[in-house]
């Protein structure tokens, strides 16, 4: 075992440090997705010695090797098997140096005004600098719009869709830049270095400052008293044979929970953090979304390409009283994921799956005003209570039919809908009678989502929320939350940019906190 100053400035495996390790640190990051890696870089640039813990592996591009039974245990949580308790809705989560930005497909926005005007009215949060740190995310990741060469044969479908019907729409922003192949295994990992992802752009600056970087990682409890943390304790694993390998214990002067909506308030249950009233692990978000698909004359070739460049926004409106909130992107899958979202049993799934390679995809998502809740299981297993309410199964109804719409315009000559049973549609005319609200339920369709929010939210109330607008926890001195848990709401589009913004944000406050 490497003594523990060593560790410091280092990126290590579990098994770098088996069977035990023990070491002190100013902060412990638990989590090192968007939001931790952020807060790390702050951290680090700060000078503070830091540890940032993650659950999974240390996966560098060199080990991308682009196969789905490989990288799916890899890179996500559960094997990408997260789900609600009834399974009806799959909750795709990252785990790894780098979190879900391993294996996002890159899209930015920044928070919906609208959004941020909801917060500061409903929870008292004002943020009058957020966009000076949104842009800085934006200039360290490299977000630039899409440019015509990187839309592929699958989101031109969308994007004819979206001029032929007049709808809201356009390109979308990525952080990649020129080491992209455009090969279509974003999901998988990029082999080839190409995202500006966490990985890339905060992990290895905070690191070369001196911080150390722990895969392999699992933390079961943040130890506490008197209103304060003390320690983290866990265990090292084995993430290639699921076993556990030894232990941790990191004695701290602080923490920043940035384990995901999920893990985050999971762990914090767990640990007993106070909770006087009930509130850590409610009002849970993820953006459900079901996916919709045209079958062309033509080869699409979906799995090629960049994914997700286009969108529509026509049904897309933010606040408390919104009458729509859908968000249409374009979206697709390699062959084993497709298998399992495609509806149909035995020749009737068979026949859909030999339609593959002339297949166009869109995804309706809904801005949910519907909200679950999280509590802890053994090792990574976070159970998860979630289901649409009324009013979220008359949005999701809305983004099939017009998911549908998008697509027969866009040149599909039959339209494929997963409900229960799947609708073969031939023609738009026949879209509104076909899709209903009373037809959406629990896997009709089956659900998606890769969007976790809410679960440790900001407010100035202690009694309505769970931590302030600076991301401190309102019962513990020594507590921050850095990841999409702090959002009080909700916020319709993808989470990277402002995770991330929030995330330097925290780090930062921590850091001044210790220089006072």
């Amino acid at each position: 075992m490497s003594a523990p100053d060593s560790l410091f400035g280092r990126v290590l495996r579990g098994r770098d440090v088996s069977p035990a390790v023990s070491m002190s640190a100013d902060v412990v990051v638990i989590g090192t997705g968007a939001g931790g890696a952020a807060a790390l870089y702050s951290l680090a640039q700060a000078g503070l010695r830091v540890v940032a813990l993650e659950a999974g592996p240390f996966v560098p591009p060199s080990m991308m090797t682009q196969r789905e039974e490989e990288m799916m245990p890899l890179l996500f949580a559960e094997a990408g098997a997260r789900g609600n308790e009834d399974l009806s809705l799959t909750l795709l989560q990252g785990k790894g140096v780098g979190g879900s930005t391993l294996h996002n497909t890159n899209l930015c926005k920044r928070l919906p005004p609208e959004v941020l005007a909801d917060w500061e009215q409903r929870f008292g949060l004002r943020f009058p600098d957020l966009d000076d740190d949104f842009a800085r995310v934006e200039a360290m990741l490299g977000v630039r719009q899409i440019e015509d060469a990187q839309v592929n044969a699958n989101n031109a479908v969308l994007q004819r869709g979206v001029h032929a019907l007049g709808y809201a729409g356009g390109r979308l922003a990525h952080n990649r830049d020129e080491r992209c192949q455009q090969s279509g295994f974003c999901e998988l990992g990029c082999a080839y270095h190409g995202k500006r992802n966490a990985l890339r752009v905060l992990i290895p600056p905070a690191v070369a400052r001196g911080a150390a970087v722990l895969a392999d990682a699992r933390v079961e409890r943040i130890q506490h008293s008197g209103g304060r943390v003390h320690a983290v304790v866990g265990k090292l694993v084995d993430n290639a044979r699921n076993r556990d390998i030894g232990d941790f214990t990191i004695r701290t002067n602080g923490v920043i929970l940035a384990a995901s909506a999920t893990g985050s308030a999971a762990l914090a249950i767990a640990s007993g953090l106070p909770d006087p009233f009930g509130l850590q692990g409610q009002r849970l978000h993820v953006h459900p979304g079901a996916v919709v698909m045209g079958l062309h004359d033509e080869p699409i070739l979906g799995f090629m390409g960049t994914p997700q460049s286009v969108e529509c926004t026509e049904f897309l409106s933010f606040g408390p009283g919104a009458e729509q909130r859908v968000w249409i992107v374009s979206g697709f899958a390699h062959p084993g994921m497709a298998a399992a979202m495609l509806p149909g049993l035995a020749a009737d799934h068979g026949a859909l799956m030999r339609r593959y390679a002339y297949a166009s995809c869109a995804i309706a998502m809904v801005h949910d005003h519907s909200s679950g809740y999280v509590r802890p299981g053994e090792g990574e297993i976070v159970h998860i209570h979630y289901e649409l309410d009324a009013a979220d199964r008359a949005q999701m109804a809305l983004g099939l039919r017009e998911a549908a719409r998008l697509l027969f315009a866009g040149g599909a000559r039959e339209v494929v809908v997963p409900l229960v049973p799947p609708l073969r549609l031939r023609s738009a005319d026949e879209i509104d009678a076909q899709i209903t609200p009373d037809q959406v339920g629990p896997f009709s369709p089956s659900l998606t989502a890769v969007h976790p929010m809410s679960t440790m939210w900001m407010g100035n109330d202690p009694r309505t929320s769970v931590v302030d607008a600076r991301g401190k926890h309102h019962h513990l001195e020594n507590l921050w939350v850095a990841d999409g848990s702090l959002f009080p709401t909700s916020i319709g589009g993808p989470p990277q940019i402002p995770i991330s913004a929030f995330g330097l944000r925290v780090g930062r406050h921590v850091a001044s906190t210790w220089g006072a």
